[in-house]
């Protein structure tokens, strides 16, 4: 027969220590990104948009008059 023994003592629980670091480091990287989008990131630049649009007079044709309905 072979010598096993199931060791469940004081030392389990330790194998997601690297996950939860890295999720950490994943939650810190999602909010300095946040940051730089949602609140306009280094100083906030003046924007000026003048937009002009001219467009060419469009006439449409004369609507044709109805012909008198014919006398019954």
């Amino acid at each position: 027969m072979s010598d096993q023994s199931n060791n469940t003592g004081g030392n389990g629980g330790g194998g997601n220590a690297g996950l939860a670091f890295i999720v950490g480091g994943v939650v810190v990287v999602l909010a300095i990104i946040a940051y730089f989008v949602f609140a306009g990131g280094m100083g906030t630049q003046e924007k000026q948009v003048d937009v002009d649009v001219n467009l060419p007079e469009v006439s449409a044709p004369d609507v044709p008059t109805p012909s008198p309905a014919p006398a019954q």
